[in-house]
């Protein structure tokens, strides 16, 4: 009974958000099927970056890419002005949508502004790159202003006006990127970009990420259908394989409520594989526990895969042992496995290195191949770009940007799985690919 009681209490809230989101398409006789942002790499901070153009008048804000991050959130406490703002009011359907159990009666700081109102929902604005990782924030709402995509070229700037998201204070922006004003969170939520541009254009809860390795180029992230096309004309959404994304029930962020679930992306490896084998370690550290810790997940927020220590230690040492007729180098931090550059080849997909393999729940093969594995960390000094993230840390493996860096990654939310390219440098392209020159 209490689980209808609660499908009943899900549709209301997703009809009521439907209903405040939808308005934007009455301004405009073009519905687009897809949008679209690019994205650049810090070349100091490897941060993601992408830029959303927010508020009346609009104005561009810069921000770090949050992939599990389960909204956007901005610094409201410096220069945010905005004729179109409007605060969550306590108990509104909105704030049931964000999951807030906390109201600000009468906030003392300043005069009502944005980030400080009365009668207003809070939330948590999370920077797990901080030190303090997260702040009090208010629930707010504002314009928004996106491309649109066909999927192989941009197309008409498309608005809507009640985007919800974190007002924070500058304090949350420590060690983001320079000039960041917070971050674009594209996790699970209902108040996550991805299902907030689903409900408000009405297409499917869907989006796909592809990072570039280079910082001088664009990536590209697609909210909505496919195809993804990147020049000279090859459709990266056909070749795309499945596996299922797992729900970690216990949240991931810095501060949460009891009972709130992960909004990050967890998927099932079963196992690891160097070079076709399967490496030796304890496999129970791969399943998530009732706690919350353990299982797999993927981060833009972590440059590279950080593995648990045991296993860390075994992919390294099985990594090692099938390279054995490279001679090592003295390592540099904060990798362990390091290589002269100039007695490893070149192919395709990176230097020639053993390919590493995740294997998935359904028996599913992510392989890994020298572009994602090895980092160029001198001019003559290339690395395994994997390092050691201590004894029982709260997720065991966690795969970062350089991994799935050339890899496009589809995040399929209503279906709950997630299709994955492997390197697109066997297709001969690359990320950087998508045409943002086009002007339709």
């Amino acid at each position: 009974m209490a689980s209808s009681s609660f499908h009943c209490l899900f549709l209301l809230c997703s009809l009521a958000f439907f209903f405040f989101v939808t308005p934007s398409l009455a301004k405009t006789s073009f519905k687009p099927k897809a949008l679209v942002l690019p994205v650049t790499k810090d070349s100091s901070t490897l941060q993601y970056i992408t830029i959303i153009n927010q508020r009346t008048p609009l104005v561009p804000v810069k921000l770090t890419v949050d992939l599990g991050g389960q909204s956007l959130w901005v610094d409201c406490e410096q220069g945010y002005v905005s004729s179109t703002y409007k605060p969550a009011h306590c108990g509104s359907a909105q704030c049931k949508l964000a999951g807030s159990k906390a109201c600000t009666t009468e906030c003392y700081r300043s005069s009502p502004k944005p980030g400080c109102n009365n009668n207003t929902c809070n939330i948590f604005p999370d920077n797990p790159l901080a030190t303090t990782l997260t702040g009090d924030g208010q629930l707010g709402q504002d314009v928004v202003s996106i491309q649109s995509t066909d999927g192989s070229n941009p197309g008409p700037v498309v608005s809507t006006p009640n985007i919800l998201f974190g007002c924070g204070d500058t304090s949350l922006l420590a060690n983001l990127s320079t000039g960041v004003k917070g971050m674009a969170g594209l996790g699970r939520p209902k108040v996550g970009l991805p299902s907030q541009f689903a409900y408000a254009f009405g297409f499917n809860r869907k989006f796909a990420i592809c990072l570039t390795s280079a910082t001088k180029s664009k990536g590209v992230i697609f909210f909505g259908d496919n195809p993804y096309v990147f020049l000279p004309g090859i459709d990266v959404s056909k070749s795309l394989v499945f596996t299922r994304l797992v729900l970690n029930p216990v949240s991931t962020a810095g501060a949460y409520f009891e009972g709130d679930a992960s909004s990050e992306y967890f998927i099932g490896v079963k196992s690891i594989k160097v070079n076709e084998k399967v490496v030796p370690f304890n496999a129970t550290l791969l399943a998530i526990d009732q706690e919350g810790y353990g299982g797999t997940k993927i981060s833009t927020l972590k440059p590279y895969t950080v593995l648990e220590t045991s296993i860390y230690k075994a992919v390294v040492n099985a990594f090692v042992k099938s390279l054995a007729h490279i001679p090592r180098v003295k390592p540099l931090a904060p990798f362990g496995a390091c290589y002269d550059s100039k007695k490893i080849s070149s192919t395709r997909v990176g230097p020639g290195v053993p390919a590493i393999d995740l294997v998935l729940s359904e028996g599913v093969l992510w392989r890994v191949f020298g572009a994602n594995s090895m980092v160029q960390v001198s001019k003559d000094v290339l690395c395994l770009g994997f390092v050691d993230g201590g004894v029982r840390p709260r997720t065991s493996i966690v795969i970062g940007g350089h991994q799935i860096e050339d890899n496009l990654l589809q995040f399929d939310l209503a279906n709950k799985r997630l299709g994955f390219s492997s390197s697109l440098l066997f297709r001969q392209t690359t990320c950087a690919n998508f045409n943002f020159t086009s002007n339709s």
